[in-house]
């Protein structure tokens, strides 16, 4: 995974620009996976998040001009299929967890989960989680944004995507111990 990918991407890059529709498929094949799976975890459907992604990849290329390369295309793309997702759960309004008037301040103990846990049984958790806290959880510990992003992605202060962070997690770790 060395510059040659990038620079690869790159050139299919400017030849969409260009319009050139092999580059476009091409690009499509390289990235539909990995955003497909971003939009299934944001949306917890597989017709929904099949809508999004294509529904992404028009308005990518259609506002190809605008990527100057200030990050990398993936990560571009992904911003648009998350923005994508939030808008259309905002659409069926799903709501976003209202905050209670205190915060959630773990201690060590309650945030130290059992290293024996496996992974199935974390994203069997997460699918269980109302959907305002699947998103935050999705967004801070699987996508890797954080708080301040969260917090301008969603419309909501970055202090109030902490304490919506804790409250899932929280809610999260209580879930795991009854599977």
């Amino acid at each position: 995974m060395g510059p040659n990918i990038h620079f690869t991407h790159r050139t299919l890059v400017e030849k969409c620009k260009k319009g050139h529709r092999n580059a476009q498929y091409e690009l499509y094949t390289l990235y539909v996976d990995a955003m497909y799976n971003i939009g299934y975890r944001m949306l917890g459907n597989k017709e929904d998040a099949e809508d999004i992604v294509q529904e992404s990849f028009v308005r990518a290329f259609k506002n190809l001009e605008t990527f100057n390369y200030d990050s990398t295309f993936g990560a571009w793309l992904k911003r648009i299929v998350i923005n994508s997702s939030i808008n259309h759960l905002k659409a069926k309004r799903i709501p976003i967890v209202p905050l209670e008037a205190h915060e959630f301040h773990l201690t060590e103990e309650e945030m130290v989960v059992d290293t024996e846990i496996d992974i199935q049984k974390v994203k069997k958790g997460i699918a269980e989680l109302p959907m305002g806290y699947k998103q935050i959880i999705n967004l801070y510990l699987i996508e890797g944004y954080d708080h301040i992003e969260i917090g301008a992605v969603l419309g909501i202060s970055p202090s109030t995507s902490k304490s919506q962070y804790h409250r899932a997690k929280k809610k999260l770790i209580t879930i795991i111990k009854t599977l």
